[in-house]
């Protein structure tokens, strides 16, 4: 096993060095926070979101799918609440220069001493302070020297259509004897004409498309709307690599249920997502779900659940699920004058008595964060093992053990030399995987112990080695990335082999820590 404290760096260099996660832009230097995923993080992505996509669409009857824009009307933003409260309280340090969010920021008691260095720097002199009346201190230095807390809007802020708002600012103002506050009130308002956001989150168009869905799928209550798509926060701060960015990927599904069953449904769905992120982990116990306290609910739910993650610097969020109640269909209803409601014809209207029911569904939320879950299980199948060769040293060997459904490449065909027919005899094997549509990779470079190791390393369940006996026997290799076992298997049957044990991998179930 590896060291907790020095896993991150490892998983970096490791996505790094195997094409799973690049720095964006880095030939100029990078941008911060932004990522792109090579070739293998695409495949372990994309083979997350279909498991994701299978469970919560594919094998369910009550839940259907939903693809919506990332741009939206501006005033859904505005109903949402985002418009005037999506926002994050910010502080500069005054020592080091640092900015960070202030309900982030280690707490301290008011009055009491702290120590810290000038500068932020470890041979800057050391001073000593009272910590404010905020109670919390610089989570960078630890000074307590600290600016007055201000609002930082989290929304992405673009331009929509044929519109230069700045060109008709200029003309208005030009020449103007206009105060400081006048200045800018008047460019908020030229701003805000051709206004368009980047979404948060991807729920918010599944409420606005809640009449479409369920009257053009006469879908019956209690359904749900998946969705799985990009969203951008304007984070103060970004940390932990993938885990929180600006620009993100979301898993969430809204499902809408009848008054007053909304905490049965609350209390199934976070048992099915514990158990759908455990059935892909090898350590199923580093997954917990953690109530909220009343302080943390947001302002339109009634109760709210994490499933955590115990990573290496802590238990930190990993998905939500949250009771919704009818706020948000409520909201959108009455901006528009759009009834967001469903009736029942079988149900007793409560207040009437009569039979025939109009409500407004309640909503469970489970989201998800699909870049979250990706680094969740590199951290869980990294694994290092250490062993002794022939003569005596202690080697290590590198293997990601991702669940063999997440795995980017389910098998490597690999012949032993590169002559004899070899490569010939397992082109054919490749082809035959790729038809059935299992995805493999033909590995012929270097000795077929560092095409191990390198297999081990991206997370390759199985190796399949074909060698001269092959041409006359029929039989290749296939040899278990976790056991390392080799086994001969005959070459008309290493499709079916690896397929059955794809198909038993997909029969794991997690339990709830």
């Amino acid at each position: 096993m590896t060291d907790s404290h020095d896993l991150m760096s490892k998983i970096v260099s490791l996505c790094k060095r195997r094409g799973f996660i690049f720095q964006s832009s880095e030939i100029y230097g990078g941008l911060k926070s932004s990522y792109d995923y090579g070739p293998l993080g695409v495949e372990l992505k994309r083979n997350i979101a279909q498991e994701w996509w299978r469970s919560m669409v594919y094998e369910r009857e009550d839940v259907v799918g939903l693809d919506a824009s990332i741009l939206m009307h501006p005033d859904v933003w505005k109903t949402s609440g985002h418009l005037a409260n999506f926002s994050d309280p910010l502080v500069d340090c005054l020592n080091c220069q640092e900015r960070f969010r202030a309900d982030k920021a280690p707490k301290r008691e008011p009055g009491s001493d702290t120590e810290y260095h000038t500068g932020g720097k470890a041979r800057g002199q050391l001073k000593r302070a009272v910590v404010g009346s905020c109670g919390y201190v610089c989570p960078h230095c630890q000074s307590p020297e600290l600016s007055e807390e201000r609002e930082f809007r989290c929304m992405f802020r673009t331009t929509m259509g044929p519109v230069d708002p700045l060109g008709e600012f200029t003309e208005e103002v030009w020449g103007k004897d206009l105060s400081k506050d006048d200045f800018r009130k008047k460019l908020a308002q030229y701003a805000e004409k051709s206004a368009a956001y980047l979404r948060p989150e991807t729920a918010q168009a599944m409420f606005v498309q809640f009449l479409n869905v369920q009257q053009t799928m006469s879908a019956k209550v209690p359904f749900g709307i998946a969705q799985q798509g990009k969203s951008f926060r304007n984070e103060i701060v970004v940390e932990h690599f993938i885990f929180r960015s600006c620009e993100f990927e979301q898993m969430e599904m809204e499902f809408f249920c009848e008054p007053g069953t909304q905490k049965e449904w609350l209390d199934y769905w976070k048992h099915e997502r514990l158990k759908w992120h455990q059935r892909y982990s090898r350590n199923p116990e580093k997954y917990r779900l953690r109530k909220h306290d009343a302080d943390e609910l947001a302002h339109y739910s009634d109760e709210c659940y994490d499933i955590e993650y115990e990573y290496p610097w802590g238990w930190d969020e990993l998905e939500g699920v949250a009771s919704r109640t009818d706020y948000d269909l409520k909201k959108h209803a009455e901006a528009t004058g759009v009834k967001l409601s469903y009736f029942d014809p079988n149900k007793t209207d409560p207040q009437s008595g009569k039979k025939g029911w109009r409500f407004i569904p309640y909503v469970i939320e489970p989201a998800a964060g699909l870049t979250r879950t990706l680094l969740c299980y590199l951290l869980d199948a990294y694994t290092e093992e250490k062993s002794t060769d022939a003569h005596g040293n202690e080697k290590v060997r590198m293997v990601l053990k991702l669940h063999p459904r997440l795995a980017p490449y389910k098998a490597a065909i690999l012949p032993l030399v590169r002559k004899d027919g070899q490569p010939e005899k397992a082109m054919e094997i490749v082809r035959q995987f790729r038809a059935a549509g299992i995805p493999v990779s033909y590995d012929e470079q270097q000795s077929i112990g560092k095409r191990y190791a390198r297999h081990d390393e991206i997370g390759t369940p199985y190796c399949l080695t074909v060698d001269s006996e092959s041409l006359t026997d029929q039989h290749v290799t296939i040899r278990d990335r976790d056991t390392t076992e080799q086994q001969r298997i005959p070459v008309a049957q290493a499709l079916d082999i690896v397929r059955k044990r794809l198909s038993l991998a997909g029969g794991q179930e997690g339990t709830e820590g």
